[in-house]
């Protein structure tokens, strides 16, 4: 907001277009409070963009362009009906030549992009701000995202490729797919993502596939060690299936991170220490502690909405700042019992032997790398915590805070299926042809 602001004080004839998952959702709010923005593109935002353009151009009604939002012309906000989900994901070219590349690196220098196979989950964690967001699981032709990689390697150098992915492993049948025809591509590209335990624990078969194609980290989204908590955010894995994907993985020379989300419950002491203990059972190479954020348009936002806010400022909900009270801990006790959690799971010697002896040199390159990185942003959240951030003693309720959930609007889009392809065999040939 700040940046559009900066647009409209130079120049107020600039029309200013925001979208993203927290505009879909909180478009009423943000036109009522603030004029930079001119329009909001609620959903996927390739097609509705181009709508949008080509409607102000024209001079058509706004109103037909379907996914957006802005002020009528009594100045209120006003919503157009829903676009329609994507149904061709390859329809949708990125202008990758219009990209410097040297400019943008990651994992220890290495030449990145960020990519998307898929978009969406069918999974219905409770608490997740982006399944809604995607409507639908989708994905990308599994060769034409290969070819697509490997021409960015011959072309353009990249090294590294970072997958978007909510959860790009879904179709074992579309994901084999993609493994197959990266190895067929024969190409030096490192692939990193976000995936389930489970998926890694059902591929169990096809895992050396993965690592052939390049795959060297999956950050598993855990969320907790607590079976009962598990239950109550409707994650649909099991610890056990949690801690058999790390030994899967690292059977098959692949990093693992875990994902530990503090906050779901009014934890206490000896529930920290017992997820302590599980993180420990599971052994990952890395970790990343956050805290629950529960977003507006979310189930969990309804189970949440009588605890109180201790953070105001929007900014920092962002799963790396404490937003919500906790009646047995006090913010400092849980921020320092994390970032114990954290240096206490990264610095035992099993994990800096790791780190320090690894007999594959990309993966010890990357735990290196990581480490470093984990080091100057754990010290960073530090002082940030202690110098920087403010937070309220009495908050307001989440439910005063955010106001009435949105979760019957959690689906942003309404779903097209994609059209099925055709084998030989359907394909007929009139007689005129």
């Amino acid at each position: 907001m700040h940046i559009a602001g900066m647009v409209k004080g130079h120049a107020p004839a600039t029309i200013v277009i925001y979208g993203g998952v927290f505009p879909t959702y909180h478009w009423r709010d943000i036109l009522a409070e603030t004029d930079v923005f001119d329009f909001i593109v609620r959903g996927e935002g390739e097609a509705t963009i181009v709508a949008l353009v080509e409607t102000l151009a024209r001079r058509k009604p706004l109103s037909d362009v379907a996914g957006i939002a802005f002020r009528d012309d009594l100045r209120r906000p006003f919503a157009t009906r829903p676009a329609m989900t994507i149904a061709d994901l390859d329809a949708c070219r990125v202008g990758w030549e219009l990209i410097d590349h040297s400019r943008y690196s990651y994992w220890g220098g290495k030449r990145a992009v960020v990519m998307q196979f898929s978009r969406g989950c069918p999974h219905l964690c409770n608490y997740c701000g982006q399944r809604g967001f995607w409507t639908r699981w989708r994905h990308r032709d599994p060769k034409r995202f290969a070819q697509e990689i490997a021409w960015l390697h011959r072309e353009h150098g990249v090294e590294l490729i970072n997958l978007a992915d909510e959860n790009p492993t879904v179709s074992k049948k579309a994901w084999r797919a993609f493994l197959d025809a990266m190895i067929a591509q024969n190409v030096p590209v490192l692939i990193v993502g976000s995936t389930r335990a489970d998926d890694i624990v059902r591929d169990a078969d096809i895992l050396h596939l993965y690592r052939k194609a390049g795959v060297i980290r999956w950050l598993l989204g855990m969320e907790n060690t607590d079976q009962k908590t598990l239950a109550l955010i409707r994650k649909g894995g099991s610890t056990s299936s949690d801690r058999e994907a790390i030994r899967l993985l690292r059977l098959n020379g692949i990093l693992s991170m875990a994902t530990w989300v503090a906050g779901f419950e009014d934890e206490g002491f000896r529930d920290l220490w017992r997820g302590f203990r599980q993180l420990i059972a599971y052994d990952p190479d890395q970790i990343q502690a956050l805290y629950v954020t529960p977003h507006r348009w979310t189930p969990f936002f309804r189970i949440a909405s009588d605890r109180k806010v201790i953070q105001q400022d929007v900014r920092l909900w962002d799963y790396k700042h404490q937003v919500l009270h906790m009646t047995r801990l006090k913010p400092w006790m849980l921020f320092f019992s994390v970032k114990l959690i954290e240096l206490a799971v990264q610095s035992r010697p099993k994990a800096l032997a790791r780190i320090l002896f690894h007999k594959d040199p990309e993966q010890r390159h990357s735990m290196r790398w990581y480490t470093r990185m984990g080091r100057r942003v754990w010290f960073r959240e530090v002082w940030g915590f202690l110098a920087r951030d403010r937070r309220l003693k009495d908050g307001p309720t989440l439910a005063e805070f955010w106001g009435a959930p949105q979760d019957e609007e959690e689906e942003s889009m309404v779903f097209v299926r994609p059209a099925r392809k055709l084998t030989a065999s359907e394909i007929t040939i009139s007689p005129g042809g």
